[in-house]
């Protein structure tokens, strides 16, 4: 993926994983290095409310449809409370409030595990809540795979692709 192209391939997915992967090693072996300091309700509750809020009234009403197509605002709760910009916001009006605590690592623990192991991200309005293959993707995805760097066309002066 780059600026022009956004996608990802399996191997720039995989990757991607990876590093969320290392911040999830990162934040769990901070939390279970104080454990006897970790309030545990607080850790429990903020790691749940995330999926309680932001993933399952979607899911719900993803497999209640009969289609699967579900309200957009099922995909905006996904999506503000599975942002890392939302939840940096509460973790800081948590330490303003409350003050600082090993608890609060259960919210990088959650967001990055759904990236690292489940590679569970943002949700796009045109796909299903639920993941499955999209047609269109797959199509390109088999032409990309297909067509290698070297069908590319080159780029006219002034960045521009030539026609073809």
């Amino acid at each position: 993926m780059d600026a022009k192209n956004l996608f990802e391939t399996p191997t720039t997915s995989r990757l991607i994983r990876l590093e969320y992967g290392l911040g999830l090693v990162v934040a769990a072996v901070l939390f279970f290095t104080h454990l006897d300091d970790v309030r545990w309700l607080p850790a429990a509750g903020l790691f749940l409310y995330i999926d309680l809020i932001g993933y399952l009234p979607g899911a719900v009403a993803h497999h209640r449809s009969p289609d699967g197509r579900i309200p957009k605002v099922y995909f905006v709760l996904y999506n503000v409370m599975h942002s890392l910009v939302t939840q940096g916001l509460v973790v800081l009006a948590w330490i303003w409030l409350f003050g600082a605590e090993w608890a609060l690592l259960a919210v990088p623990i959650h967001l990055f595990g759904d990236r690292a192991l489940f590679g569970n991200y943002l949700k796009p309005f045109a796909l299903r809540f639920e993941p499955e293959i999209h047609p269109a993707y797959a199509a390109f995805r088999e032409r990309y795979e297909r067509s290698g760097p070297e069908a590319a066309p080159a780029p006219a002066p002034g960045g521009v692709p030539a026609a073809g």
